[in-house]
């Protein structure tokens, strides 16, 4: 089914998430739990919206259990995933070839840092995945892939081992190039990188990389 949006609770830039939601053309959105509040105060529908709704404002749910056309999976409170991580695994289950996940992050670190776990679902599954926000796109990748100057997301690229190591990095494009290093844990080496070439290349056949690109 293409584009999936998922729209979290977390901290939304309602203009930003609105272009990004006018330039995907999603197949199929889905608001978990308080996400239909960014719906609800932006005048849009969801196709779906999933949680156990602790988190969204009563009022609001009120409002948008009226909404017609909009599917509703009720979610029982004592579970043991988040309504995040339940949004996700339903789009892979529906079909979903890409997702691209808004109110991702925001003030609650243990959030943030559970969304980008998420982030090996998509991995696992083969869908293209990715959290974005209006500073940051945050994905998971095995194997490399290629940017371009003209469509990065922001001036930086961070480059993080998820795994205990990253075996064979090559950095080919970048102001700071790399080449057949191991880049392990517990540093901050891959940080604040710049692309400065029209394409840049991140080559490893070991491991796996977090690849953020941030504005400040």
């Amino acid at each position: 089914m293409g584009q999936f949006i998922v729209v979290a609770g977390g901290t939304i830039d309602d203009a930003f998430a609105c272009r990004v939601l006018d330039g995907l053309c999603p197949a199929f959105l889905i608001a978990a739990d308080a996400g239909a509040e960014f719906f609800f105060r932006n005048g849009r529908k969801p196709d779906l919206v999933i949680g156990d709704f602790d988190s969204v404002e009563q009022e609001i749910l009120s409002r948008v259990r009226e909404w017609q056309e909009v599917e509703f999976v009720p979610l029982d409170p004592v579970k043991d995933d988040t309504d995040t991580e339940a949004a996700v695994r339903l789009a892979v289950a529906r079909g979903a070839e890409r997702i691209t996940v808004l109110g991702a992050t925001g003030s609650r670190l243990d959030h943030v840092l559970a969304n980008i776990e998420l982030l090996g679902i998509g991995l696992a599954e083969g869908v293209a995945m990715e959290l974005l926000d209006s500073h940051n796109r945050i994905r998971m990748v095995r194997g490399g892939m290629t940017l371009r100057r003209e469509e990065q997301f922001g001036r930086y690229v961070s480059l993080l081992p998820y795994s205990e190591r990253v075996e064979h990095l090559t950095l080919r494009g970048f102001r700071y190039p790399l080449t057949d290093h191991c880049l392990r844990g517990s540093c901050s080496l891959g940080v604040s990188n710049e692309i400065v070439e029209k394409e840049a290349s991140i080559a490893f056949d070991g491991g796996i990389l977090l690849v953020i690109e941030a504005r400040d």
